[in-house]
């Protein structure tokens, strides 16, 4: 692991800029031979996305409230193994936490780390103002190294040079880019935010565009050079993060589609490590399941593709076959979706599975959305009752219908909405489905319970 050296891209705020100097950056090394190992701050899925076909490998989530600094240490050192440069993109404004005391925040990341930070600025319409805010975020605390500045839409080269002299004098901070104010948005945006690329048809042409602005506007060279070499893994550290078994006993399907895409890297290699083998599936494409001994339905946007969801009813009905029949299945928030009755969208009702009587709809605001903490108080298919689970929610959707009672729903939420009632968790058989993510690092007991699961139905079948 000699040489590998790493950075953090923050921000100001979120919106700032970081993913087109993250993305832009790792799609710019990439396309010269440099291999980059690329992590996200989270929770995140679609920044993460964006990353990954940057860089061409995995890229990891490095969350500081849903999981251990020594996991996040490990998490970091391992899986930058045989990479040339390492890039952490991180997410609201560089202090931004959870508490007033910026708690879980990209700076405490930057610390635990010990990597430098390379800060993103908006300069819409100011100059010197950016050199008080940087100077801000210089003294605010000692212990985060600013290494450079990226200005993000500059509009003239006046103003880029008074923003640079203004900044450079006052914080000795060096600017090493400045990217110009562009006519849009150089990502593929739409109400809900950026579109994942397993949703975008111009991903190629997409990452092209923010390598060759990353060449033009930024000193690759003077960030590389202003980057930290990485600590090697080993030492202290008693976990293996990144080896599998061999032998694997037993098959989950995971969903896989432009519906269907939000799915920690860190989740599946959970479920590889306990002795999974992983098949991947196509829920608009594919006619029926393959044989399987269990399956999981990630988060994503069902709504986007639920015409064509509905239209693969082959699918659907294998699927509600496979639960009635007993088959593990773990869904999280799209998940959760799928396996309702239907959902109401502008346009019409679309059927879905069926296996929960939901009707689902959608709100023009988020209606959950951050952290959560659930305790697990129901019989479940896969957590023990008594176990305290930290996770995340981010949706839209709305419960329409539902003629259930909220004490049926198997976990209680501590902090965030979760499905109803301040619960979440439908149960029915050996299936879960939450409105809430979890991070396998986080909560080990959720792989080690779904294989488990999936084993004994093996057996027993």
């Amino acid at each position: 692991m000699d040489g590998v050296k790493a950075i953090v891209v923050a921000g100001l705020s979120g919106g700032s800029g970081k993913s087109v100097v993250s993305v832009g950056l790792t799609a710019a090394w990439t396309g010269v031979g440099r291999v980059v190992a690329p992590f996200k701050k989270g929770p995140d899925y679609i920044d993460a996305g964006w990353l990954q076909c940057a860089a061409g490998r995995n890229c990891y989530n490095l969350d500081p409230y849903l999981v251990a600094p020594e996991i996040i240490t490990a998490s970091f050192r391992q899986r930058s193994v045989g990479a040339d440069l390492a890039l952490v993109e991180g997410n609201r404004g560089l202090f931004d936490g959870v508490t007033a005391s910026g708690g879980y925040s990209t700076a405490e990341l930057a610390v635990m780390l010990d990597l430098p930070v390379l800060l993103v600025v908006d300069c819409t319409k100011t100059t010197r103002t950016i050199a008080a805010l940087v100077l801000g975020c210089q003294r605010f605390d000692e212990r985060v190294r600013l290494a450079g500045v990226v200005l993000n839409r500059v509009a003239t080269e006046r103003q880029r040079r008074i923003i640079t002299e203004a900044v450079e004098g006052a914080t000795g901070v060096p600017v090493v880019g400045s990217v110009p104010r562009l006519g849009r948005d150089i990502f593929p945006m739409r109400h809900l935010g950026m579109i994942p690329y397993q949703e975008y048809d111009g991903t190629a042409q997409a990452l092209d565009l923010l390598a060759c602005t990353a060449r033009e506007s930024i000193d690759l060279a003077r960030v590389e050079a202003a980057m930290q070499p990485v600590l090697p893994a080993g030492g202290a550290e008693t976990i293996d993060l990144v080896s599998l078994p061999q032998h694997r006993d037993v098959r989950i399907g995971i969903l896989q589609d432009a519906a269907f895409q939000f799915y920690y890297p860190e989740n599946l290699a959970a479920l590889q490590r306990c002795g999974a083998e992983l098949v991947p599936i196509n829920a608009l494409a594919d006619p029926g399941l393959p044989p399987l001994d269990g399956l999981y339905i990630g988060g994503g946007f069902p709504e986007t593709s639920a015409s064509e969801l509905a239209v693969n009813s082959s699918f659907r009905a294998s699927v509600l076959a496979a639960a009635e029949g007993g088959l593990p299945i773990y869904a999280e928030c799209g998940g959760l979706i799928y396996l309702g009755a239907s959902i109401v969208l502008a346009d019409g009702e679309y059927p879905l599975v069926g296996l929960f009587p939901v009707r689902f709809g959608m709100a023009k605001k988020p209606q959950a959305h951050g952290y959560s903490i659930f305790s697990v108080t129901g019989e479940n298919p896969f957590y023990p009752q008594g176990l305290r689970v930290k996770g995340h929610e981010f949706r839209y959707s709305t419960i329409l219908d539902w003629p259930g009672d909220p004490l049926q729903l198997v976990v209680k939420m501590e902090r965030g909405t979760g499905f109803m009632a301040g619960r979440d968790g439908l149960c029915y058989r050996n299936v879960l489905a939450l409105y809430t993510h979890v991070h396998a690092e986080g909560t080990p007991a959720w792989a080690a319970g779904f294989v488990a699961c999936c084993r004994r139905f093996r057996r027993d079948r």
